[in-house]
């Protein structure tokens, strides 16, 4: 039996009109949502025109929102030495070694991002069942996995986030919080798009973006026009 939607959510899909809307537009649409008691976060969900059964046309990558996230995220870094006291100096919330794969082995997850740097990947390769379902394990061709560490860390902190194709072709990844500014948002939207379309896979035929939609975490989504 269908769950019945919240009057709120009606109310929000009164506001949504039926077609495809620009960015800016979309924006000041989903900024007519009746509110709730928390700092939503805006969404953008993409449709993919891409094969997903084939690993050369795995959208992935990374994207530095101009104006972050809006989310405050916890790091987590598995190094030694100098590099440890870099990382703490650039806002890691967790640095360790041995002490820390092991509490994560455990089953202990309180974070968002793992960094690592390369000399100690083979002792966090056992996390791999922990972390990789999960889309935390880290990752060179992401830049999860690298000797500059600070950088790695403060880039993250600032608004660096991972994206990656799921199993039907999807994406889906955060660019703000509904409580931006319109031309904060706006401007993360677009930096998004804009680089998922450069992340488009040269076996990709017809057309790659089939479907892009901007929601809220409790509101409708509403289809872009990203035509230009």
């Amino acid at each position: 039996m269908a769950k019945e939607r919240s009057k709120r959510y009606k109310a929000a899909v009164a506001v949504v009109e039926n077609k495809r809307l620009k960015i800016e537009e979309a924006v000041k649409t989903i900024k007519k949502y009746p509110p709730v008691k928390f700092d939503e976060s805006v969404e953008l969900s993409f449709q993919l025109g891409i094969d997903p059964k084939q690993s050369n046309q795995v959208v992935r990558g990374t994207v530095s929102l101009p104006h972050g996230t809006g989310k405050k995220v916890k790091v987590l870094v598995f190094c030694r030495g100098e590099e440890a006291k870099e990382a703490e100096e650039s806002g890691a919330d967790y640095v360790g070694s041995e002490e820390l794969i092991n509490k994560v082995a455990g089953g202990w997850i309180d974070f968002d991002v793992v960094i690592a740097h390369p000399n100690i990947m083979k002792e966090i390769s056992k996390l791999g069942k922990v972390l990789g379902p999960r889309g935390l394990m880290p990752s060179p061709k992401v830049g999860t996995v690298t000797q500059n560490i600070g950088k790695a860390v403060s880039e993250v902190k600032k608004g660096k986030i991972e994206f990656k194709s799921d199993r039907s072709g999807g994406l889906h990844l955060a660019c703000g919080k509904i409580s931006f500014q319109e031309e904060k948002l706006v401007e993360n939207v677009k930096v998004v798009i804009k680089t998922i379309i450069d992340h488009k896979p040269s076996g990709s035929k017809g057309m790659y973006l089939r479907n892009v939609a901007l929601s809220t975490t409790m509101g409708p989504g509403i289809s872009l026009d990203v035509s230009g």
